[in-house]
């Protein structure tokens, strides 16, 4: 068979005017993960629209599309265009499971939660003549799962080609969290075993990894074992977390003596009456402050994820975070506006109270108000959203962080990384249309490795990103 695999891209992704460097971070795995089950006469293609043009001149007999709820409408527009040229198409992915009557339109067939039991059973039923028109995940389980087809990933488009994900969901349950409907009627959380995750990493080159579980540490004992089993491999690894597993008696020391560098942790809230209201209950109890300290005291950056417009939110919320953030040194900080995605609990209770605005799902990207918040106008929680950023990502707030730290290398370290993501987004631009993006990745290694006081390796690589800019600014 000719098998065509997409991701649609966002439409900033693919802006004439500007290239945001989060589309070039990662590959498709999910893709690449599926693309393991064909056979080997198969002619096979990935085409990621984040980071190339997506070429409609081919007929393949095969199409498959992987959907989120702002890509949802170009991924129609895709599916339709080679279902109208008689071509076999599938759909999967996040808003396929929250939507089905919705997806089902637009494709042959569409898959509801994870792939892993799903996907081998309808490959047999196509290639039989006979494949249904959903596929409803029942058996969860990553035992038995083909090696990722990493040659089909076109690594150079990347910042993180080693990016890998070993274990699936999450054992939480929050009300506003989009993956909770996806692992409906089933297991919400399974990992891989330790030896085949270790195995996944001995395949990849270089030393940085990016493990794209949405809660890595959720099962203690499965992470204390893969970080044991990292020993001694020199790698340096970024990852997401909870508060919760921060906290967990060392296991943070395990994760930084394998290479742990950068941590994406879920505060979300920085008000106790929200964390209860959204059923975040891992958070409650939990003190942030001292999850901050324990992370920066193993040398690991904090990446605070911050949401906008709970029920007990008022405009002082914005400024309240952000403070917090800046005196807890936290590196970088992502900020969103609360977003009933369809298919959480959130979702349900706002379309009740009739507070939802409208089914633009282009709008459901976490920079709009889609609902009318209880504490401010929708115009409030905007404008706070980009003030909230603007703060955090001034020189002068930077600078205040990056001088909190106890030693010179670790000032200078906070200073090249939060320039590096938030303050040179004209070299990012440059680097992404040029095609050149992995050539930034000696630079994110030497960052996340730079421990010693102006070490030549750290002095030169914050040199090559000033250099790199300048580059891009002139062009």
């Amino acid at each position: 068979m000719k098998i065509k695999m997409i991701l649609p891209a966002l439409t900033e992704a693919t802006s004439p005017f500007f290239r945001p460097i989060k589309y070039s971070l990662f590959p498709p795995i999910g893709l690449a993960t599926l693309a393991g089950y064909f056979d080997s006469g198969d002619e096979v293609s990935i085409t990621d629209e984040h980071v190339e043009k997506l070429n409609f001149d081919d007929n393949p007999d095969l199409v498959v599309i992987q959907a989120y709820i702002t890509s949802a409408y170009r991924a129609y527009r895709i599916a339709d265009h080679y279902r109208r040229q008689g071509t076999y198409v599938v759909l999967g992915g996040l808003h396929v499971t929250s939507l089905p009557a919705e997806a089902a339109a637009h494709a042959n067939t569409i898959f509801l939660g994870p792939g892993e039991d799903t996907w081998p059973q309808f490959l047999r039923d196509y290639r039989a003549g006979a494949p249904k028109r959903f596929y409803q995940s029942k058996i969860r389980t990553l035992e038995g799962m083909p090696p990722i087809r990493r040659d089909l990933i076109r690594r150079h488009l990347y910042l993180v080609p080693n990016s890998l994900v070993v274990s699936r969901g999450c054992p939480h349950s929050c009300d506003f969290c989009y993956k909770d409907a996806f692992f409906h009627g089933g297991c919400s959380y399974y990992t891989q075993s330790v030896d085949a995750a270790l195995a996944e990493i001995e395949r990849l080159p270089g030393r940085h990894i990016y493990f794209l579980d949405d809660n890595l540490f959720a099962n203690p004992e499965f992470a204390a074992a893969l970080f044991d089993g990292m020993r001694g491999m020199g790698r340096l690894w970024q990852a997401a977390g909870t508060v919760k597993s921060v906290l967990t008696p060392n296991l943070m020391e395990k994760a930084a003596a394998c290479g742990l560098r950068s941590l994406f942790v879920g505060f979300e809230t920085i008000n106790r009456k929200n964390l209860q209201a959204q059923h975040k209950i891992q958070n409650l109890d939990c003190d942030y402050n001292r999850a901050v300290r324990r992370l920066h005291d193993h040398g690991i950056m904090v990446n605070g994820s911050f949401v906008f417009g709970m029920d007990k939110d008022d405009e002082g919320v914005f400024g309240h975070t952000v403070d917090w953030a800046l005196s807890q040194a936290i590196e970088t900080a992502t900020f969103h506006i609360l977003t009933p995605y369809p298919g959480t609990r959130l979702h349900a209770r706002m379309k009740e109270q009739g507070r939802i605005l409208h089914d633009n799902w282009d709008l459901y990207d976490t920079r709009h108000c889609i609902f009318r918040p209880a504490g401010m106008s929708a115009e409030q929680l905007e404008a706070g959203y980009w003030r909230a950023y603007k703060e955090f990502y001034r020189w002068e707030s930077i600078v205040r962080a990056a001088t909190t730290k106890e030693s010179v290398s670790g000032c200078l370290r906070h200073l090249a990384y939060v320039a590096g993501w938030k303050k040179f987004e004209p070299l990012w631009d440059f680097v992404i249309r040029a095609k050149k993006v992995s050539t930034m990745i000696p630079w994110l290694e030497r960052v996340l490795e730079g421990r010693k006081p102006f070490s030549s390796k750290f002095l030169q690589a914050t040199k090559e990103l000033v250099d790199m800019s300048r580059v891009g600014n002139a062009a």
